[in-house]
């Protein structure tokens, strides 16, 4: 009895689970996609070439130590769902990660994109530490973020809604990013691509923070998952 208690109380907005989303929710949700492509689309369109031609690693040492980070994702992914899914509090599971992850994503992604003053293999301990930072916080806030959407509504038309709206979002986040970035760069630096670097990186933490804030905000958990059996 006192476990279903306790469900009631930390569910309290899982009243209207076949509820037809507002625009604002929907768009709202989207805006996670949008923060989320100020990273990801930075990475595949740049980061090879940063690495490279700005930080002055070789392109072996790039593809290896991209290889080893995708082995650590197929360990973080599944390890920060679980994580998930055990949460509780006011705000639901999945949500309150779109707040607490905005500061590691922030320090994550400027840190990632800083040229120290270090020899050669200090750099490249640098670069596998930053990278590898950067990837768990990117996980740590976009897997419940994409977990999230699952909560909203069991309604499924709306739940393919809300798969368009994020769709449109992260189109929208990487058209930004592909566009705006070598621009970006030349401006904030004048000149000095490093600094370049580091500074659009923090503009785009910036940005990302607010959409992730919007969609915290906007959105509302309204199912409650079966709960996984503890361990005894």
């Amino acid at each position: 009895m006192q476990s279903n208690n306790n469900d009631n109380s930390l569910t309290s907005n899982s009243m209207q689970p076949n509820a037809t989303l507002r625009l604002s929710e929907k768009v709202g949700y989207a805006m996670g996609d949008v923060a989320s492509n100020f990273y990801w689309r930075v990475f595949d369109v740049f980061l090879f070439i940063f690495y490279t031609d700005v930080f002055g690693i070789s392109a072996a040492a790039v593809g290896t130590m991209m290889l080893v980070t995708r082995l650590i994702d197929a360990f973080s992914d599944p390890l920060m769902g679980a994580i998930a899914d055990r949460t509780r509090s006011r705000f639901g599971k999945f949500r309150p990660y779109l707040l607490l992850g905005i500061v590691p994503i922030i320090a994550a992604g400027v840190l990632t994109f800083t040229v120290p003053d270090l020899n050669d293999n200090g750099k490249l301990i640098w670069a596998y530490a930053t990278y590898i930072f950067m990837m768990l916080a990117y996980t740590f806030i976009n897997v419940p973020y994409g977990a999230l959407l699952g909560v909203m509504t069991s309604n499924s038309q709306q739940r393919t809604t809300l798969t368009s709206f994020r769709f449109i979002g992260a189109f929208s986040g990487g058209t930004l990013v592909a566009f705006l970035t070598p621009e970006l760069v030349n401006w904030l630096g004048s000149g000095d691509e490093q600094l370049g670097w580091q500074l659009t990186m923090m503009v785009y933490g910036l940005v990302a923070a607010v959409c992730f804030s919007i969609s915290f905000f906007t959105t509302q958990e309204r199912i409650s998952p079966p709960r996984t059996n503890a361990a005894q």
